[in-house]
């Protein structure tokens, strides 16, 4: 299989790291080989987080190149811009609906851009979702990252009950029910969204 490159990016706090965890695990569950390197930055401060993921038959390094990502995960509709440049011109972009003001904005010293999933979509194949609203519904906010592993399982060849032991085995015991009930709504998300 040819190598195939995935990028999760985020802001501290949001569980890029876990789902990197996750979905590394699943690759290895299928089978592949897989490289994983992580990009903290400000992580504790709202900065951003990067995480770059490669699999396939035999990987020689983690680093994801510009212009080869095959999926862009992004918990953050800014983060989503910022590393836009990263997908590959047939890969896709699955967009967290969430705004984080970065601290330029918040001490009033730029304005968060507007249209940002309007502008991505002109140029990328986008799913957009209100992954938090999904997994307040749930009842725990801080699934909303495995209602987006749903969606990216819709684009990866990789059998879904691969996906529920990982999770099963990768998240805290007690949220195993409600981290399956997220990954469920994700998995039936639609797959393309016309912004």
């Amino acid at each position: 299989m040819k190598t195939k490159n995935i990028m999760i990016v985020g802001v501290g706090g949001q569980g890029t790291l876990l789902t990197s965890r996750v979905l590394g695990g699943v690759i290895l569950e299928a089978g592949y080989d897989v490289k994983i390197s992580e990009v903290h930055g400000m992580a504790q401060r709202g900065g951003s987080v990067v995480t770059f993921v490669r699999y396939g038959d035999q990987v020689a390094e983690p680093i994801v190149e510009e212009g080869c990502a095959d999926i862009l995960i992004a918990f953050e509709k800014l983060e989503a811009q910022r590393y836009a440049h990263f997908l590959a011109e047939d890969g896709v972009l699955i967009v967290n609906d969430q705004r984080i003001d970065p601290m330029p904005v918040v001490i009033g010293k730029e304005e968060y851009p507007e249209d940002v999933l309007e502008k991505l979509g002109e140029k990328f194949q986008v799913i957009c979702l209100d992954a938090l609203s999904e997994a307040r519904a749930l009842g725990n906010v801080k699934v909303f990252n495995t209602v987006v592993l749903g969606v990216t399982a819709q684009h990866m060849e990789i059998e879904k009950d691969i996906w529920e032991k990982v999770i099963r085995s990768t998240v805290p015991p007690k949220t195993i029910d409600v981290n399956l009930a997220a990954f469920e709504v994700g998995f039936h998300t639609k797959k393309v969204t016309n912004l």
